[in-house]
């Protein structure tokens, strides 16, 4: 990379979640010759500072703008940064409509979209991207028919999570214990795993269940759960320690690109149960087992294999961490990304072609 890059990473969401672990990512391996500034909205400032994460860069805390139209205090702050390029971390289409504007008023402008969902009215926006990164086949067909993105300004770069050295060793025990992690909401269908467990439970079929996120379902999650072997841990501070207890990963979303919690678990070598959303059934292949969004009959099923056959846990385990070590290195998360906003940042900055004179 010629020069430094000024580069500005604005991260305007209500709750800590997989989006904002992957701009943690961002930040903590940005390479020599970047030179980041974060931006965070205050509902999780927090988990940008010790103890969750030691940032080596400035941070930046911002009012929450999602859902709203325009952003001033981003605006402001973009402003005294002067980056070269923004990054914009889009929680859904929609919901950062402010920090999108705010941005491009600024300097080139690249979004990485985590989610999907309705997109009216917002064609004219995303088109003046200078960049968008796509995370799924879904999303990157998203931003190309639905938002206006050109196809030649849509990168799809696959998720990636460190690769631990210290990794789960699932015991012959019982019961088990089977662990999700996520935030919680309706799209990562931990209800859905609630009434799986449900269903185990009243067959006898004895397990502990912990869920690790926040999120705006928690109360009706700890309504559904009262009575059965599920603790909600709320947010964990140390997500490598809780995945190295389990015996098993679940992850029953509705809708989602590709977890970086399920990732992460795979790289730990924890057998996952999860389901077909995303590229979540190309990514894994055959090395966890994947039922359909919604299928509560398909999560029980599966999960009832795991806790009868310690042979099938220990080689989807096995298979699962090999499998992560081949395709989902955060390191080359990282590197496909800077190389995208070092890019757009040099569209800007590079000279206009001379215009033919006529006459």
């Amino acid at each position: 990379m010629v020069g430094r890059l000024r580069l500005a990473m604005v991260v305007d969401s209500n709750a800590f979640g997989g989006a904002e672990a992957y701009a943690r990512q961002l930040l903590h391996r940005a390479p020599a010759g970047v030179d980041p500034t974060l931006l965070v909205a205050a509902p999780v400032a927090p988990y940008f500072t010790p103890p969750y994460f030691a940032p080596t860069s400035p941070v930046k805390v911002i009012p929450l703008a999602l859902d709203a139209e325009r952003a001033p205090a981003l605006a402001s702050a973009l402003a005294e940064v002067r980056p070269d390029v923004v990054h914009v971390n889009l929680v859904n289409p929609a919901s950062n409509r402010a920090a999108l504007r705010a941005a491009q008023a600024c300097a080139p402008t690249v979004a990485t979209l985590h989610d999907g969902g309705t997109s009216p009215g917002l064609r004219e926006l995303y088109s003046n991207l200078a960049a968008a990164v796509a995370v799924s086949a879904k999303i990157a067909r998203q931003l190309r028919d639905d938002l206006g993105v050109p196809a030649s300004a849509i990168h799809r770069i696959r998720n990636g999570v460190d690769l631990p050295t210290r990794v789960a060793h699932p015991a012959d025990r019982y019961p088990l214990v089977v662990g999700a992690v996520g935030q919680l909401a309706y799209h990562k269908g931990f209800d859905l795993f609630v009434e799986a467990v449900s269903r185990l439970n009243r067959r006898g079929r004895r397990l502990r269940v912990v869920i690790a996120g926040q999120g705006p379902a928690r109360d009706r999650l700890e309504r559904e759960a009262r009575g059965l072997p599920i603790t909600l841990l709320g947010l964990c501070r140390d997500i490598p320690a809780l995945l190295r207890r389990l015996d098993v990963f679940c992850l029953p979303s509705r809708r989602e690109g590709l977890s970086l919690a399920l990732l992460e678990a795979m790289a730990h070598g924890l057998p996952c149960v999860t389901t077909a959303v995303g590229d979540i059934a190309e990514a894994v292949g055959s090395d966890a087992l994947v039922v359909p969004p919604g299928d509560v009959d398909g999560l029980v099923i599966a999960l009832d294999r795991l806790l009868d056959d310690p042979a099938l846990r220990r080689d989807l385990g096995r298979r699962a961490r090999l499998r992560a070590l081949r395709d989902f290195d955060a390191e080359r998360m990282v590197t496909e990304t800077m190389r995208v906003l070092a890019r757009a940042a040099a569209c800007r900055s590079a000279p206009a072609p001379e215009q033919p004179t006529v006459g």
